[in-house]
């Protein structure tokens, strides 16, 4: 099968479109023939190594957790799910390729259109449990890094149906966005402390980074100088200062088609900005460590 790989760390121009073998399902996983896979800025951190807890086991290696596709194979033990059936995965071989094996699915909404589908994965699971850590509740103040990112606009959306206040960061060309999905918008850099005491002189109580781009430091100060309640999922400088990095997902299946019932039926949203074929994925990748997607970048096999 076609599939994109990497034989060593680096940049874009490490990627390859290559023949490689097929996987095949084993005991808990199925095999899904790729409709359409999903680029993360947690994709070209892991190819560059900078986060070596996430890197590779061996090269090649096959980059990609998530995607949305057709399950082909049932492995021993599978249930809930059959052959033909529409799903959502966090893949275990890489999800840019034809094929690839999960044992963590969920069924997708039929009124959910393929990129859509791809987009929600990674971002759903990674807020649900990061506003978990966090605890964060009614009448409470959240600052969100990196707001208008995919992940970080989902993270926006939960914390407002717990009734929590939304504080997120942001370029000024995101900031109608963000108040559309009810948060109130800050833009980062400089005098970021100073702009959220202005519209939250009562103060923060919990920190969400997804950014992962010198954020720790004004967090911290905006906490009172303690590292409590402050999460991020980017910033591997996080272990250095005692902040909660947050990396090791789990399974998600059932609340995944809850979320992705109320993408479908336009209750929540998620942005798609631009999608590729598999043998651009340097180019989409090249555009993801750019920082300037608008949405979640995808791959068509």
């Amino acid at each position: 099968m076609k599939a994109i790989t990497y034989e060593e760390f680096g940049g874009p121009e490490v990627l390859r479109l290559a023949e490689v073998t097929e996987p095949h399902a084993g005991p808990g996983q199925v095999r899904v023939k790729i409709v359409t896979a999903a680029v993360n800025p947690i994709d070209f951190r892991i190819r560059r190594g900078w986060n070596p807890h996430m890197a590779p086991k061996h090269f090649p290696a096959v980059p990609g957790v998530e995607a949305a596709g057709i399950v082909d194979e049932l492995g021993e033990g599978v249930t809930g799910v059959l052959v033909g059936d529409e799903v959502m995965v966090w893949t275990e071989t890489g999800a840019w390729a034809e094929y690839a094996l999960a044992s963590d699915f969920a069924l997708k909404p039929a009124g959910l259109d393929w990129e859509t589908a791809a987009a929600l994965p990674v971002a759903f699971e990674t807020s649900d449990r990061v506003l978990g850590a966090l605890a964060v509740g009614q009448g409470e103040t959240l600052l969100i890094h990196g707001a208008a990112s995919v992940v970080g606009s989902v993270g926006v959306q939960l914390a407002v149906a717990r009734g929590v206040t939304v504080i997120g960061t942001a370029s000024e060309a995101n900031h109608d966005y963000l108040r559309s999905l009810g948060a109130i918008p800050v833009v980062y850099g400089d005098g970021l402390a100073d702009r959220v005491r202005a519209v939250a002189p009562q103060g923060v109580d919990a920190v969400y980074d997804v950014a992962g781009i010198d954020a720790l430091d004004v967090s911290m100060e905006l906490r009172g100088g303690t590292t409590d309640r402050i999460v991020t999922i980017s910033d591997v400088r996080a272990f250095e200062v005692g902040i909660a990095f947050s990396a090791d997902s789990r399974r998600f299946g059932p609340e995944l088609s809850m979320y992705a019932r109320l993408v479908a039926d336009g209750s929540m949203r998620v942005r798609v900005d631009q999608s590729f074929p598999l043998a651009d994925a340097a180019k989409a990748n090249e555009l993801s460590e750019s920082g300037r997607p608008r949405g979640k970048l995808l791959l068509r096999p």
